[in-house]
């Protein structure tokens, strides 16, 4: 700030100056610098004034379009006694904003970048590849569908890795970082489907598993047996999504392609035989979960439930296939699910639904629904990131359902119109990875931890590629990423920077052991 014309400016010495700032060793002997006391007043237009002069000697005043500095000017003295009167501007009337404020968006500090870090994760050829074989024919590979990290893995304990496969299967890897050519650790695998598992999630206990299927039924198995405890049966489609309570390994939510929501107790089982599996039915449903914004008729499908998280003890957010709209339910506020088959009750209404679709806002076209969503934490706690289908990466605010200005994409991104891709959020939330619908096996990183700050801009991805064919799933541990795709392989990524360095260094020598980030 300037000091007032009263105050005499404190004499600065340059031996201070060259201590405290930036001022170069040679500039040193310069004379000291004074700030200045008063502003400059600022120059008067009197070309404009001389004009209006001789317009009235001539006996009229003529009205002249002036520029929109000048017309700032209009309240000067002098022009208001030669009888200029400027025309007045017409106000332009705004579109309303499509992004209202939220109250999530506080006053943060920008962070430092880590984009360095990402570019710097590399994949070993020679030890960080695992194959998914097929358990019927033996030699070839099958494609693995989803991929999740035991929660210990999340908090730095042994990364061990589900892999669900097309064939129904699950292997339980160990993806610690090995040496060259080492044989891979004793893996260990599940069959609890005879069908594609397109979901696989851990109990909070990471004591048990649940795989959602085409099959119609999600299945919870024991890790240490591989025996399947609980068949669950009520949905009339392939099970897409799956999300255990926070607070109790005994519930969990599960969302299908025939649009509804189901709630399931383990404890409500009926074990008929000790070696079978006990059929659980779900206690609470929410049928048409997103088939409130369609206006549709009851001849037309429900849009299907695409994710499903639980958001505390009593509440889960829900995304759909249609748009880009959110729900939030309250469980204890839902219609119980005998009363409202038989006619006798209410359909259940969402507690909070976004107030408007981002998919719509960003394009312009027509909505795009959402394929994967995650819960931010630590560095984006409060915050929810959807990946659309219309290739980009949304944010909202979890407690509102709002969607936020910041988005991410990259120009390489391809969905392709599936509604497999997977997108996962690391333990410290500040990074992200999601697949690709295309066929160049790549995989896409981004930076998200300023992603709830007010003035967030969009941002862009960084491009991994070490596979080929569609990569449906990702997942992170501590410091490490797991990529799935349709060759049958599964990549582990760590970031190395003197590695990352010596390939671009010599990337032909280099391409025969590791594998790197493109940009």
């Amino acid at each position: 700030m300037l000091p007032s014309p009263s105050s005499s400016p404190i004499p600065i010495s340059h031996h201070v100056l060259h201590e405290r700032t930036n001022v170069l060793q040679e500039c040193a002997s310069t004379p000291p610098f004074k700030l200045p006391t008063q502003l400059p007043t600022p120059p008067k237009h009197s070309g404009v004034k001389r004009v209006l002069a001789s317009s009235r000697n001539n006996g009229s005043i003529k009205r002249l379009k002036l520029s929109h500095e000048i017309e700032k000017d209009h309240g000067d003295e002098e022009e208001e006694d030669n009888g200029f009167t400027p025309k007045p501007t017409k106000e332009r009337r705004r579109k309303p904003s499509l992004w209202p404020h939220d109250p999530y968006q506080r006053s943060i500090a920008p962070t430092v970048s880590t984009r360095p870090i990402l570019q710097s994760f590399v994949s070993s050829n020679k030890s960080d590849t695992f194959k998914c074989e097929s358990i019927f024919t033996g030699g070839f590979l099958t494609p693995p569908y989803a991929c999740a990290y035991s929660h210990g893995a999340k908090a730095g304990g042994l990364p061990l890795l589900a892999v669900a496969t097309e064939q129904g299967s699950v292997h339980l890897l160990d993806t610690r970082a090995r040496q060259d050519w080492d044989v891979e650790p004793p893996r260990k695998t599940l069959q609890p489907h005879s069908n594609a598992i397109f979901h696989v999630s851990w109990s909070q206990a990471d004591d048990l598993l649940a795989t959602c299927s085409g099959d119609y039924y999600s299945k919870i198995s024991k890790v240490s047996t591989g025996q399947v405890l609980h068949s669950l049966r009520g949905h009339s489609g392939t099970v897409k999504c799956a999300a255990w309570s926070p607070t109790n390994d005994n519930l969990l939510a599960t969302g299908g392609r025939d649009g509804t929501v189901c709630i399931w107790d383990l404890r409500a089982g009926e074990n008929r035989n000790a070696e079978e599996p006990s059929t659980v039915g779900p206690v609470m449903t929410i049928q048409g979960a997103h088939d409130a914004s369609l206006g549709r008729t009851k001849h037309c499908k429900p849009p299907s439930v695409t994710n499903i998280l639980y958001s505390g003890s009593d509440f889960v957010t829900t995304s759909g296939s249609f748009d880009g709209i959110l729900r939030t339910w309250d469980l204890r506020l839902l219609t119980n699910k005998k009363s409202f088959s038989r006619g006798k009750g209410k359909r259940s209404a969402p507690l909070h639904l976004s107030p408007f679709d981002p998919t719509v806002a960003d394009e312009g076209k027509r909505a795009r629904g959402i394929l994967s969503l995650v819960q931010g934490t630590g560095a984006t706690s409060g915050l929810l990131l959807a990946l659309g289908a219309n290739s980009r990466i949304h944010t909202y605010s979890a407690s509102s359902l709002t969607p936020l200005r910041a988005s991410y994409a990259h120009k390489n991104l391809r969905v392709n119109g599936s509604f497999y891709l997977n997108m996962a959020i690391s333990p410290c939330g500040r990074w992200l990875a999601n697949g690709n619908g295309g066929r160049d096996g790549s995989c896409f990183l981004y930076d998200v931890a300023d992603a709830g700050r007010p003035s967030a801009q969009s941002g862009s991805g960084i491009q991994i590629r070490g596979q080929s064919g569609e990569v449906a799933a990702a997942d992170w541990a501590e410091s490490t990423l797991a990529t799935c795709a349709d060759d049958g392989t599964v990549r582990v990524w760590r970031p190395d920077v003197e590695t990352y360095r010596r390939c671009l260094e010599a990337p032909e020598e280099e391409k025969w052991n590791w594998t790197w980030s493109l940009s």
